[in-house]
């Protein structure tokens, strides 16, 4: 096909996208400024499949000479705006820089990059997609979009005009675009640059990697010790401040080589996505019969689902509340890419650490952001050199970034110093952290700040058999209180969830742990009960995925019991020289409690009885965290008998019940009184 084929086909394109009317408002902005111009900046539109439809060779040189194509449209433009007198000071065609942006590519093989293969063939210079999670972003610099060059020698025709315009191209560096040894074409005098026609435009440099790279950040070392290495993607004008930090994204861009000290592959962006993985239709048929057998009841599911969690690290029916804290957390997190808002964070306090670390490694690969924070990394954001020499600060983010919408696994608190356990408070208390940029430091004129939002719930452990915390106890003086002096309170405080995992306590039994860890090391590939057949590693993945996927909404009588049992709490642990020991975060804990027990259970309304388990729950820390109080709940009170079967579960329903009668009991006695469960509110 000749040139002007593909032209015409580009024109009736544009007229049938609507791209054409788009261009002639974009022609009436520039016609209308009083500012003159030596570069006029289109952005254009382009879905592959449509021009593949009208024009396959147009379509081809789209998706595989895309600096070809961006010049047909070039021409076309320019023929436009001279015909329909769009713009009057245009004089030449090289003033009209044309960007492409494509809606998506052809979902086939070759136009994916994926980021753990190699070669990457960046030599085609043609257009691919890719996806990954960022991990580090620049601040925002300037860049050269377009310059004016003219002819040093006045004599020559081309010392005035708009003869020699430069713009910036996919993968081409600052001196490309604007230097010193440019020739004139006519009689090869040197071209100096008219500065005052420069367009400046924005850029910002962002570091991805590959999902499959999370698997480095599990706790697990399966095979041997594997390097991941950051893709760099170049953001300009519009795309700049699109990505954020630990956010997922499909790139549609151009490959290129930047050469700083070594050689390395960049991303030239042409449109951004953000990605959101489709939500799970359903859940195993295992479970599918279980939830029908269950049915009759609002807990025995959820109990029946911690009872059996992890059996391939712990026997069934051992560390029953602990597995059903880490269940409702897990429940909790999100893979949508929406703000997360309900946290559950979770600090174990433990004797045994190897057995807490190995359920919790368990526990975090099963959702997709389950980050086990290595100790020689930071968890929070930190500051860097950028090592492109563009000027801009480079900011790398931690642990808690990239565990996003899911769990940050913070290890012993023991292992962090004081100044990075203050700021684990004040994320905990505000979930956001302010980073602050030093503008002399980083070769800038003024300080800067940025701000980024913590989205994931953290866990951690505080080991009480350690010879220090062990001589340092003291005597508690009030019932049910645990020594926790050598935490610091505020500390203790922001942490959702305090839950003793004692050996001495019925509800952690030595004998069968010991049984299974002997059992495992004889066997260690054997499934030993009967319920890690039944209910596999992957059904339980398959069930969270479509449980924290759940729509979840209040009914008015739980959100009256919620209101009503914190002012209760409020109103009996209140002194008059501290004033109330409940903080108002209490009331974002209950609730998301209240939401992950009834997306446990599967259902979309979170009702009574989900109030009462998180009013169990959150009385049972606060017991371990000021001692007892009117409404006494016992350490085992989730789980007071063993679930051996039927029987036993229909005695904890009973007992459940008993605890609801107490809990309206409490909140009609403490709390505002009558009013609250009136049916005018």
């Amino acid at each position: 096909m000749s040139n002007i084929k593909m032209k015409e086909a580009a024109l009736i394109y544009l007229d049938r996208s609507g791209g054409l009317q788009k261009f002639i408002d974009d022609c009436k902005h520039y016609n209308d400024s009083k500012q003159s111009y030596a570069v006029f900046r289109f952005n254009i539109l382009i879905n592959p499949p449509d021009v593949l439809e009208l024009d396959a060779e147009l379509g081809n040189h789209i998706l595989h000479h895309p600096l070809k194509a961006a010049q047909v449209f070039q021409s076309v433009c320019f023929i436009a705006v001279k015909t329909l007198s769009l713009i009057g000071q245009l004089q030449t065609e090289t003033q009209i820089n044309i960007v492409l942006k494509l809606t998506h590519l052809p979902p086939l093989p070759s136009y994916t990059l994926d980021l753990c293969e190699f070669p990457f063939d960046y030599t085609s210079q043609r257009f691919y997609v890719m996806q990954g999670i960022v991990i580090g972003m620049t601040t925002i610099t300037k860049y050269t979009q377009g310059a004016r060059f003219l002819c040093s020698d006045e004599a020559c025709p081309f010392s005035k005009g708009f003869q020699y315009i430069r713009v910036h191209v996919p993968g081409a560096t600052e001196s490309a675009t604007v230097r010193n040894d440019f020739l004139c074409t006519l009689c090869s005098s040197s071209l100096q640059e008219d500065r005052k026609f420069r367009v400046l435009g924005d850029k910002q440099i962002v570091e991805i990697m590959t999902t499959k790279a999370l698997l480095a950040f599990r706790g697990y070392s399966k095979s041997q010790p594997f390097r991941f290495q950051p893709l760099t993607i170049f953001l300009r004008d519009e795309l700049v401040n699109k990505m954020n930090i630990g956010s997922e994204y499909e790139i549609i861009g151009i490959p290129a080589c930047v050469k700083t000290s070594q050689t390395a592959v960049c991303i030239e962006a042409n449109s951004v996505i953000l990605y959101n993985p489709e939500a799970p239709s359903g859940i195993s048929d295992n479970f599918k019969c279980l939830l029908s057998l269950t049915s009759t009841s609002c807990w025995k599911f959820a109990a029946i689902l911690a009872n059996i969690f992890a059996s391939q690290i712990v026997p069934p029916g051992t560390y029953n509340l602990l597995k059903f804290c880490l269940l409702m957390s897990l429940v909790q997190t999100s893979d949508r890419n929406k703000e997360l808002e309900n946290f559950l964070d979770i600090l174990i306090i433990t004797s045994d650490t190897l057995l807490v670390n190995r359920l919790v490694n368990f526990s975090i690969n099963l959702v997709s952001r389950g980050i086990h924070h290595p100790v020689c990394t930071e968890i929070f954001p930190t500051l860097f050199r950028n090592k492109y020499g563009t000027g801009a600060v480079s900011i790398q983010a931690g642990s808690s970034l990239l565990a996003k919408g899911g769990i940050c696994f913070i290890g012993d608190l023991a292992s962090h110093k004081k100044d990075k356990l203050e700021q684990l408070q004040s994320v905990l208390e505000s979930r956001s952290i302010t980073v602050y940029i030093p503008g002399k430091k980083y070769g800038d004129n003024i300080d800067q700040q940025m701000t980024f939002p913590i989205q994931c719930s953290f866990w951690s452990f505080v080991d009480m058999d350690s010879s220090l915390r062990r001589n340092a106890q003291k005597t508690n003086t009030l019932i049910g209180q645990m020594d926790c002096s050598l935490i610091p309170a505020n500390l203790v405080e922001a942490f959702g969830l305090l839950i003793n995992c004692n050996e001495s306590s019925p509800c952690y039994p030595l004998m069968p742990i010991v049984q299974h860890t002997l059992k495992k090391a004889i066997e260690p590939d054997e499934l030993l009960y009967l319920a890690s057949k039944q209910f596999t590693t992957e059904d339980f993945e398959k069930l969270l995925a479509f449980a924290k996927n759940l729509n979840v909404e209040f009914s008015s009588e739980a959100e009256r019991m919620i209101h009503g049992y914190y002012l209760a709490s409020r109103r009996i642990r209140t002194d008059s020289v501290y004033g109330s020991k409940l903080s108002a975060s209490a009331i974002k804990y209950l609730v998301s409690l209240s939401e992950a027990h009834a997306r446990l259970n599967l259902r979309c309304s979170v009702l009574k009885e989900d109030v009462l388990i998180a009013a169990l729950l959150f009385e049972t820390s606060l017991t371990l965290k000021y001692g007892a109080t009117a409404f006494c709940v016992a350490p085992n009170a989730l789980f007071p008998f063993d679930l051996y079967n039927e029987e036993y579960l229909e005695q904890r329903d009973l007992y459940l019940i008993q605890c609801q009668q107490q809990f309206q009991q409490f909140i009609a006695t403490y709390g505002p009184g009558p009013a609250l469960f009136s049916n005018d509110e």
